[in-house]
């Protein structure tokens, strides 16, 4: 009996020690990329500066919530790589926008399969594949690349393009792109840059309400799930694994919950 006991706790010893060696915490099958206290498991990147450098503390944990002002440019982008996955956010725009983008629409987004160097675009993000968390427009991918066949998505398509984006539409022409967008099925074809716009389909929800995406990661494909409903999706992604980043583009927004649960590859 007495060796069970000592096992059990010999076990309960070395899982705690291997939890803590880890940037992040792994419960069962999850991974908590934000635990709700600080930024553990994450570094900051803002235009301009150097890494993990932020004196306007653009990035900071309030009630139990990530904060992102907006004020400047940047990021922060998730220590390590992943791959095959279903990551869920759950995030809310606030009221606070700055220059230049005091009366645009407010912007964000979540950077995935980020790779290389930091402010390799535009001086600001990893390249990478981006799900935009922007008013009208969530749920869009836009390929930040470096123009080359290295980063790039292909998705079924509306025939009609929104100016020179292409559209999702499920059972569509396939078409693949190396720069640019595809936008969320039902995008406002009138949308405009401009703050509180709300189009007709929008599925997002108004300003200072919860919303969840849930982005897909199975092998080279993404599937996007905005509040329950699929808004897009690209096959042959490349690359297909990499860090994580959100972003901070002019807008306030808040996160309460980022979470990666890791799927079985196949």
């Amino acid at each position: 009996m007495k060796k069970v006991v000592l096992l059990s706790i010999l076990l309960i010893v070395t899982s705690v020690v291997f939890s803590q060696g880890r940037s992040n915490t792994y419960v069962k099958n999850k991974v908590i990329l934000f635990n709700g206290r600080n930024l553990d498991g994450w570094y900051t990147f803002v235009q301009n500066r150097v890494r993990d450098i932020d004196p306007k503390n653009v990035f900071t944990v309030q009630n139990g919530m990530i904060r992102i002002s907006g004020e400047e440019w940047g990021g922060i982008t998730s220590n390590e790589e992943y791959e095959n996955y279903r990551l869920i956010v759950e995030f809310k725009l606030g009221g606070k926008t700055f220059a230049p983008r005091l009366e645009n629409a407010r912007d964000s987004g979540i950077l995935l399969h980020s790779i290389g160097e930091d402010g390799a675009s535009d001086g600001i993000w990893m390249h990478s594949i981006e799900c935009q968390l922007i008013e009208g427009g969530t749920g869009d991918f836009i390929v930040v690349g470096d123009g080359s066949e290295n980063f790039s998505i292909t998705s079924p398509v509306a025939p009609e393009k929104q100016g020179s984006s292409y559209v999702f539409q499920p059972k569509g022409e396939l078409a693949t792109i190396n720069r640019g967008r595809i936008n969320w099925y039902g995008r406002d074809p009138n949308w405009k840059d401009v703050i509180d716009f709300r189009g007709s389909q929008d599925v997002e929800k108004p300003v200072g309400e919860w919303n969840k995406v849930e982005c897909i990661v199975d092998g080279d494909e993404i599937t996007i799930y905005l509040n329950g409903i699929l808004v897009n999706h690209a096959s042959n992604v490349k690359p297909s694994r990499g860090r994580i980043q959100i972003q901070s583009e002019g807008a306030e927004i808040f996160f309460r919950k980022v979470e990666l649960r890791p799927l079985a590859k196949k």
